[in-house]
């Protein structure tokens, strides 16, 4: 079983930053890919960034040049620095990971969530 438990949420106010972390742990062999989701009151969850083992990323397109995702593999833990921050968004952001555990079998692992709050 693998666990992603993340950190770093909190509130600030517009064109201020905030770092989120999420570190996985448990009985992995391989990650693939960790992201970032995030979900608004009466929204659906959505993807705001996402990197895989190579490398390569991408982002929502409202979130561009503004976030910005990193990963320390060594660590299993991926960031997501938030700069220009705007009151849209506001939301619950959700850590997700998928790889290979120990088992040989595939996972894919959600994180508890992490309030981001944005507002003057």
């Amino acid at each position: 079983q693998v666990q992603l438990v993340e950190s770093g949420g909190g509130l600030v106010q517009p064109g201020e930053s905030l770092r989120l972390s999420c570190t996985a742990s448990g009985s992995i062999s391989r990650i693939y890919y960790m992201g970032w989701y995030r979900q608004a009151p009466g929204k659906e969850r959505e993807l705001v960034a996402r990197i895989i083992s190579g490398g390569s990323t991408n982002y929502a397109d409202s979130v561009k040049g503004r976030f910005t995702i990193s990963r320390d593999n060594a660590k299993n833990t991926v960031y997501l620095q938030m700069n220009s921050l705007k009151p849209e968004d506001t939301a619950v952001y959700y850590c997700n990971a998928g790889g290979r555990g120990s088992n040989w079998l595939d996972f894919s692992s959600w994180g508890q969530g992490t309030q981001v709050t944005v507002s003057s």
